[in-house]
């Protein structure tokens, strides 16, 4: 379990799962570092530790339009590794950078023409000609700025995605995504715009934006309609017309007030096979096949006895959160949040499921996590907890997948955890 001074908004493992990145509200990122196994202490592999923390974002003022643009970090992606160094993007509602996290153990030393503060020396002084060396020095993670990628969104951008070919990644905000190049910041290519001439036709919005694993020219978009679109960048260079349509068709007898609310799609996540599509909407997780576009292949009721609480959590504005959801790394089982800082996870063969809760009474280091049950009235069994006595501030919005082993980040209001399988 990691403290946090404020709220961890997202999480990241890099393609390795040895780093994990994590944004919050005051525009700070902090990266964790998995520890190297020790023969002495079996237990101290899998310990995510501080590696470094720094100031992504800072808060702004839009003069032209009277706009405060929030420091908060909305999402986090790291580049494939290709060197020693890292590379990450981070994004807040406008302005997307990217950052190069690199290792120093050496320092130069003997330097003719400068002094060991770097101050150029009076040539006047230099007499003799040395060969500067390298000393070994503690070890020091430096975080730089690289490149800024910014004034190409009008509206908050809600997604990032770097491409499959390692060039190029994309932005989305609610009604258009840009393809940028990762070298040049100065443009980025309109790809998908779906900004109507009148804004009062506006019907939906874009929710969520992904590359597809391995073939740079698909990417997928999801919208506040409940809809997917899969997009084919080799059919035309603006991507307004889509190639699939994902859509389950609404049964009217389930029709209510608040259908069109609880079917905005909040999270859609690519398989890491590339297979299939996971989606969250308010009260459901589904994974579509990408060869059936008529409906999802499976869904799983995340928090079902919420259906009869729709109204006050319409009230209390909860209806709106945005949750996110995550593949492990076969594929076989999906991960996603819900309130009272549970999380449930699906395993796709078996079709068992779990509820699981991130609190500080439940997780001290190496407890097993004991499964949780809500009941909505009727018997109640020992531990179960009723529907009523949930606490709506205490939400699962993010949670992250390590790429290969079962191990498990969880932001909770102020504090990450993270959950690893427990040892033989």
């Amino acid at each position: 379990e990691r403290e946090g001074e404020t709220e961890r908004e997202r999480e990241r493992f890099n393609h390795t799962g040895e780093l994990l990145a994590t944004g919050d509200k005051g525009g700070r990122v902090v990266i964790f570092q998995r520890e190297p196994e020790c023969k002495t202490e079996p237990y101290s592999q899998g310990e995510y530790n501080v590696y470094s923390t720094f100031q992504s974002h800072e808060p702004e003022f839009d003069y032209l339009k009277s706009l405060e643009i929030e420091e908060k970090i909305n999402k986090i992606r790291w580049l494939p590794q290709q060197n020693a160094a890292h590379f990450l993007l981070s994004t807040n509602d406008k302005t997307i950078k990217l950052w190069k996290v690199s290792e120093r153990d050496k320092r130069p030393e003997g330097y003719n023409l400068k002094d060991e503060e770097g101050r150029i020396k009076d040539l006047s002084t230099v007499t003799s000609l040395q060969v500067p060396v390298l000393k070994p020095m503690d070890l020091m993670v430096e975080v730089s700025p690289r490149r800024v990628f910014a004034n190409a969104h009008t509206y908050h951008v809600n997604s990032i995605s770097v491409n499959s070919d390692h060039e190029t990644y994309m932005s989305a905000d609610d009604l258009r995504i840009n393809l940028w190049h990762l070298g040049i910041t100065d443009r980025s290519f309109n790809i998908v715009d779906i900004k109507p001439v009148n804004m009062e036709d506006l019907t939906e919005v874009i929710t969520a934006a992904e590359f597809h694993p391995h073939h740079c020219n698909l990417l997928v978009y999801s919208s506040s309609k409940g809809t997917l679109r899969l997009c084919d960048m080799r059919e035309a260079a603006l991507c307004d017309k889509h190639s699939k349509l994902f859509e389950e068709p609404e049964d009217p007898s389930n029709r209510s007030f608040f259908s069109e609310i609880i079917s905005s799609v909040s999270d859609v996540k690519f398989s890491h096979s590339g297979r299939y599509l996971l989606t969250r909407d308010y009260l459901t997780a589904k994974v579509w096949d990408l060869n059936m576009e008529n409906k999802p292949l499976e869904i799983y009721q995340v928090h079902d006895y919420l259906r009869s609480k729709l109204c006050s959590l319409y009230e209390n504005d909860c209806i709106f959160d945005k949750f996110e959801c995550a593949w492990n790394g076969s594929d076989s089982v999906i991960m996603t949040g819900a309130y009272n800082n549970f999380f449930r996870m699906f395993d796709r063969n078996t079709k068992r499921d779990v509820t699981l809760e991130a609190s500080r009474e439940s997780s001290k280091p190496r407890a097993v996590l004991k499964p949780r049950r809500v009941c909505q009235g009727g018997k109640r069994r020992k531990d179960d907890i009723s529907v009523d006595s949930l606490d709506f501030t205490k939400k699962i919005l993010h949670t992250a997948w390590h790429p290969t082993e079962n191990i498990i980040a969880i932001a909770a209001t102020n504090n990450l955890y993270i959950f690893q399988d427990k040892f033989n």
